[in-house]
């Protein structure tokens, strides 16, 4: 990673509060020590793990998303990490919480909205090459049963078909949501914001 590429990521404006009293600037410098010595208030705190999760994708590919033969459109790349960094700092806010129903009587589960928003994140994961940048909810997320709309916004690598990527992703966020909620999702829109050049051989070979 390049120091341009730690100040970005260094930039992303997340309270404390929200990452068990610590910075992104400390997560950084956690990442880049390989998560040694282990830090169990940084290891088992919810919303550290889901900016940890989603910087080290991030990671990943910002050396492509930046790198030079992409000069004919830098701004738009940046603006777009830019998106991503902010979208990142939105899931390590608890946010809402969302009841998860259950058999147990008198059993109240539930799980953070920030929480959800990370798994959804995650999903681009195995799809080489995309990235998801903002996702919210249409819908009361708070009453079981509501019925509740998925919108998320993605970037993809210029020459794969966006159509394809588009529904890899919604089925990938689909069987992940089923998994892990209980949710009533009636639908999930994927929105392609942004088409990057491939940057570097490393990600043509994706």
């Amino acid at each position: 990673m390049t120091e341009r590429d730690a100040r970005t990521i260094r930039s992303l404006s997340v309270e404390p509060g929200d990452l068990g009293g610590h910075t992104v600037e400390e997560l950084c410098d956690y990442l880049d020590a390989g998560r040694a010595p282990s830090d169990p208030s940084i290891d088992q705190s919810p919303g550290c793990q889901i900016a940890l999760d989603a910087l080290e994708r991030l990671r990943a590919l910002t050396p492509a998303l930046l790198a030079a033969d992409t000069a004919a459109e830098p701004e738009t790349d940046q603006r777009w990490v830019r998106k991503i960094l902010d979208s990142i700092a939105l899931d390590a806010h608890a946010g809402r919480r969302i009841p998860l129903a259950n058999a147990v009587p008198r059993t109240d589960l539930g799980v953070t909205e920030g929480a959800i928003r990370g798994l959804i994140r995650a999903a681009e994961s195995v799809i080489p090459g995309v990235l998801v940048g903002a996702c919210r909810f249409d819908g009361d997320v708070t009453t079981p049963g509501e019925r509740v709309r998925v919108l998320v916004e993605a970037s993809v690598p210029y020459g794969d078909s966006i159509p394809d990527l588009a529904h890899r992703l919604r089925e990938e966020i689909r069987a992940r949501l089923r998994a892990h909620t209980t949710m009533n999702v009636s639908g999930i829109d994927i929105t392609v914001h942004d088409v990057r050049h491939r940057g570097s051989r490393r990600e043509q070979q994706r």
